[in-house]
């Protein structure tokens, strides 16, 4: 939806804070794109994208008291649906390891494909594919998640990864070190597997 025309998001805020409803109303008008764009990208499995995006609302509305505008609001708002949707990944603490014997044979033939450096897998395969970097992405924390979500699937800088998280770059870049070497030992845990069977 983008800026609404005349929206003053200073002075929207400080009605808000003296509980004009219409004021809130055209907050979340002119921030909702933003934050549903960020929760579709980190939904947590099996949570209704309404609901995660109603809950950071309110954080952010209960919050508005922290923002000191020392970056663009939509910054800050940024950082409380991350971190909001982080804290939710958290609680659902699913990191399971996957055994070869798990994988579709779709999935077996795109990561056998992939394993022997072979050329891309067969365009058939591209659901499979896309079920089996699923897979691989739940065995890592929800902060390596994102920041390989943020990195490598959409191609984000590091500077607009460290905006958007409130990480350092030194840090977005520590991580995503770590999370790709976390995948390729996956990788190669399930070549081992595939080996034994």
């Amino acid at each position: 939806m983008g800026e609404q025309p005349g929206l003053e998001v200073a002075v929207c805020l400080a009605r808000v804070r003296e509980r004009d409803e219409d004021a809130a109303r055209a907050l979340v008008e002119h921030l909702y794109p933003l934050v549903i764009k960020i929760v579709r990208a980190h939904l947590p499995r099996r949570l209704d994208e309404e609901d995660l995006a109603q809950e950071i609302f309110m954080k952010v509305f209960a919050n508005t008291a922290q923002y000191r505008g020392e970056v663009p609001f939509e910054h800050w708002v940024s950082r409380v649906a991350v971190s909001t949707c982080l804290d939710r990944l958290r609680a659902q603490k699913r990191r399971p390891e996957w055994r070869w014997a798990d994988l579709s044979e779709g999935e077996a033939e795109v990561l056998d494909a992939v394993l022997h450096n072979e050329a891309e897998p067969h365009p058939s395969h591209a659901a499979d594919a896309g079920e089996l970097v699923s897979k691989l992405m739940q065995t890592l924390s929800p902060e390596d998640q994102l920041v390989i979500r943020l990195l490598d699937l959409e191609e984000r800088s590091v500077a607009e990864i460290a905006a958007q998280t409130g990480w350092s770059q030194t840090l977005v870049k520590v991580r995503a070190f770590r999370a790709r070497r976390k995948l390729r030992k996956q990788l190669e845990e399930l070549e081992q597997q595939k080996r034994h069977e």
